[in-house]
């Protein structure tokens, strides 16, 4: 091809692009900007990471994995999913330069995950489950986002776990002098911007909506405060009650430490476990938004496992906490009339601008409203409804659910989520015991006969009631079984019958086989 038509081709792709950005692609990333801002600072301050991890988290999705992904319309940064986990990882460890070692492990283990096209690993996951540790993530998330809401300014109230907190010793410093180290400024801006938010879901406020209703929570939220520290001095906020972007924040930026990375199992073991849960939450999210996509556009899963690899290696690498893709900045994105992956670059940019340049202005957002937003957020992960229709799916989905989130609640993501998978593949056992053949009694001429079908695969999971049904068969009968339409047969399965067929004999039983192959047992023990 000639170099002037390509050049021509390439300036026609440009202008193309620019024309669809201006109109479609950057109003989207603004609007997708206002939803990420407020809930990549909520979820750094769920995860008991520093804030500016969030964002961190944001502009990396946006700017890096944006490009890598073959998503057109969904969006990464940091996740509600994750907050658990994260914050549970940073305790153990003691030093968040550690943790960002497990960030890199996570990352690692997902891009293997898409180099070796294992992106199909989430569709093995039972619903039931998936739905259970979502639940128990916005569970932990509504508790955790309580003492914040209430303004309470003693962050270790909550520390010691629940239960002790009503031992003798501590109930009279955490209860009696509770009313000392509240704000009631921070209760306030809560149920203001609660309320906000709880209305502006409703349909007939869609019509109102002219901004995000997160942004806008966080917009009263200030404007409250300002208000209270200008008019009312006993309900304005303290310093710490606010966020706190630094100035300069790159000479904050922590780095990992590279020569601890082998020091521990629990470094790998937590990675991994971040890794799997991340990879989990991003394939869902993609399979929601490909579904929302007018286009009907299909994401190579391979392919963003890979990009929220690399984009996680650069989270350890860059001090950040790990991402996944979003559902809700997805939707955002949707929503707000998105046409390519620029509208996620485009948020991306706006979130690195705006740590860049305005940090004053962030750091006079409370955290009350974050809090606000992350109570909505946790809801929606766990809301009643959600519990309604998996109860009326009958127990086998049922008890998967509840037990994962009971587990969870009790132990930790990874034991929930493992034993609630187990539960499932008992059920699935359960149903296999039964489902694989088939047996008719009959008398013929004065002789009891017994039929027993064999269905389309038999396998090992039947050896148990296959054999007490051979047990059963009455002596001096005819017995035919008949595998002739069966695609498979385990071995085990033929063990038991080419057994079997000596024991007939000594029962005086005659036996009839169709469509099975004898195997030689005289080696059997």
């Amino acid at each position: 091809m000639p170099r002037k038509a390509i050049l021509l081709i390439v300036k026609r792709t440009i202008k193309y692009y620019r024309i669809i950005w201006l109109k479609y692609d950057l109003p989207a990333g603004l609007s997708v900007f206002f939803v990420a801002l407020p809930l990549c600072l909520g979820i750094a301050l769920a995860s008991g990471a520093p804030l500016y991890t969030g964002i961190l988290s944001g502009i990396i999705g946006g700017l890096v994995v944006s490009l890598i992904s073959g998503s057109q319309l969904a969006v990464s940064g940091p996740a509600a999913g994750l907050t658990t986990v994260v914050a549970a990882s940073i305790v153990s460890f003691g030093d968040f330069k550690i943790f960002l070692l497990t960030v890199i492990v996570a990352g690692i283990f997902q891009l293997l995950l898409g180099i070796l096209k294992l992106g199909v690993i989430a569709y093995y996951f039972p619903s039931a489950v998936i739905k259970g540790m979502l639940a128990a993530i916005g569970i932990i998330l509504i508790s955790k986002q309580i003492p914040l809401a209430l303004g309470y300014d003693r962050p270790d109230f909550w520390t010691n776990g629940f239960l002790r907190l009503f031992r003798p010793s501590t109930f009279r410093s955490n209860f009696i002098n509770f009313n000392q180290h509240i704000t009631r400024g921070a209760i306030l801006i809560t149920i203001i911007s609660l309320a906000v938010l709880i209305i502006l879901q409703f349909p007939f406020a869609k019509k109102f909506k002219v901004i995000p209703a997160p942004l806008l929570a966080v917009l009263i939220g200030v404007i409250a405060n300002i208000i209270f520290t200008n008019v009312a001095s006993g309900y304005s906020l303290k310093r710490a009650q606010l966020v706190n972007i630094p100035n300069n924040l790159l000479s904050n930026i922590s780095f990992p430490d590279f020569s601890r990375f082998f020091s521990s199992a629990e470094i790998w073991k937590d990675g991994i476990t971040i890794g799997l849960l991340a990879t989990l939450e991003s394939l869902l999210c993609i399979e929601a938004i490909d579904k929302l996509d007018r286009r009907n556009r299909i994401t190579p899963v391979n392919r963003e496992l890979v990009a929220q690899g690399i984009g996680n290696i650069m989270c350890g690498l860059l001090g950040a906490i790990p991402i996944t893709a979003v559902v809700v900045r997805g939707a955002a994105n949707v929503d707000a009339g998105a046409r390519t992956k620029l509208s996620a670059f485009t948020h991306g940019l706006f979130l690195l601008l705006a740590v860049s340049f305005v940090p004053f202005l962030l750091n006079k957002i409370p955290y009350a409203s974050l809090c606000a937003i992350l109570l909505i957020t946790g809801y929606n992960l766990a809301k009643p409804k959600l519990f309604r229709n998996m109860w009326s799916l009958g127990w086998k989905q049922f008890l998967p659910f509840i037990i994962t989130i009971v587990v969870i609640l009790f132990s930790d993501l990874l034991i929930g989520v493992s034993i609630g998978l187990l539960i499932s593949i008992y059920f699935i056992v359960r149903n296999n015991f039964k489902a694989e053949y088939k047996i008719t009694k009959a008398v013929v001429g004065g002789i009891e006969t017994e039929y027993i079908r064999l269905n389309s695969n038999v396998t090992f999971l039947n050896k148990v009631n296959l054999r007490k049904a051979l047990d059963d068969v009455i002596e001096n009968s005819k017995l035919t079984i008949d595998g002739s339409e069966c695609n498979f047969i385990d071995y085990d399965i033929l063990e038991i019958i080419s057994e079997y067929e000596s024991k007939a004999r000594e029962r005086n039983i005659e036996l009839h086989l169709k469509g099975i192959k004898k195997v030689n047992v005289t080696a059997v023990h």
